[in-house]
């Protein structure tokens, strides 16, 4: 049941940004001839002022089909110099509204975030975590090196800021750690009342692509916690921030890829991503009404703040290759020969396989580890 549940929630999604590109279309003037919910063979379908509005059997996402589109292909197969087009047809509109078309679509996946953290910041919800003081990890666990203890800090202190930033639990010095690996962090702690400050420089977990600096928690004492209660402006306003801050930490793990991190862990295929999707769902609607609906759009976030930057890549055959195209044709005031696009296509079909092909990879891994697979 758990994969129909992260099924619906990536085929949302993908059918939000492909609506997109349908709002952004009708906006510039460019005929939408075809919106599929689902491709392949069309099941159900109503034409509605010009567009063909489908029901397709395969459930893997949707498409809308925009006038002009295999108009570069014939431009190929005819050896033409530029794409020609219709003044309503996609190549026909200025690069400027096709650039603005394609970047729709990774648009309504930027809002879709913005919506959903705004949604959890003015729900709110409890949290259970353990209190700021630490153990060092050599003393818990064998052979295990520990750099906060190579900077000094022992077991019984009590981590109250790094950084900067307060850490009240144990849950606030993981969030801060792990976005800073391989970086010296300034950490003050609270060592029976008195405040010492200590520089710990945190090491890569390249299983992981987190940062960690050797320290476990006090697991005596676990405290109740409970999110700030926002307005529903103040709410908007958090939305934003924490989606910007999901922009800023995907580029930082993009980053951690040439850093030498395990390539299987670090980028997920589809079957990965829907299998946590749905595990997300299942297991926090099972504790609740509240839980499942802050899990699963927390979650949903992530993964359409990733499609938002994974879909703006200059790579031809994602929108940000039509976006670099347009805006080449902008900045030279020529359109771009197909036989060169053309030929671009293949780092973008190259780039795309070796992802899918290590995406695939590491599905396969992980479901193997988790004895999905025998």
């Amino acid at each position: 049941m758990k994969w129909l549940y992260g099924y619906l929630c990536l085929f949302f999604l993908i059918v939000f940004h492909e609506f997109g590109h349908f709002i952004a279309a009708k906006i510039f003037g460019v005929k939408v001839e075809s919106f599929s919910v689902g491709f392949g063979p069309v099941l159900l379908h109503k034409n509605i002022k010009g567009t063909d509005w489908r029901l397709s059997l395969i459930p893997l996402g949707g498409y809308c089909g925009m006038k002009g589109e295999k108009e570069f292909q014939k431009a190929i197969e005819n050896n033409l110099e530029e794409v020609g087009g219709e003044k309503d047809s996609l190549y026909g509109v200025h690069p400027i509204k096709r650039a603005l078309i394609g970047f729709a679509g990774p648009f309504f996946n930027f809002i879709f975030a913005i919506i959903a953290l705004s949604t959890i910041n003015l729900i709110g919800y409890e949290y259970s975590s353990y209190s700021n003081k630490i153990f060092i990890n050599p003393e818990q666990y064998e052979n295990n090196y520990s750099a906060a203890a190579d900077a000094g800090i022992i077991s019984g202190d009590k981590i109250i800021e790094i950084n900067g930033n307060n850490t009240e639990d144990f849950s606030d010095i993981l969030k801060i750690v792990s976005i800073n690996p391989d970086k010296d962090l300034v950490v003050k702690v609270d060592r029976n009342g008195e405040i010492i400050e200590f520089t710990v420089h945190s090491e890569l977990n390249k299983s992981q692509g987190t940062g960690k600096i050797g320290v476990s928690a006090d697991t005596s004492e676990i405290l109740k916690r409970h999110t700030p209660k926002y307005n529903v402006f103040q709410a908007f306003g958090h939305g934003i921030l924490d989606t910007f801050s999901g922009i800023s930490l995907t580029f930082k793990g993009i980053g951690l890829l040439f850093k030498g991190i395990d390539l299987k862990n670090a980028v997920s295929g589809p079957a990965r991503v829907t299998e946590m999707l749905g595990s997300t769902v299942k297991e926090g609607f099972s504790a609740g009404f509240k839980i499942g609906v802050i899990s699963s759009l927390d979650l949903m976030a992530i993964i359409s703040i990733s499609l938002f930057i994974m879909n703006l890549l200059p790579i031809p055959i994602l929108d940000g290759g039509l976006i670099l195209i347009a805006i080449i044709e902008v900045i030279f005031r020529r359109k771009v020969k197909p036989k060169i696009q053309y030929y671009i296509q293949f780092i973008g079909l190259g780039f795309i396989a070796i992802l899918f092909v290590i995406g695939l990879t590491g599905d396969i891994s992980y479901f193997i580890s988790k004895g999905k697979l025998k």
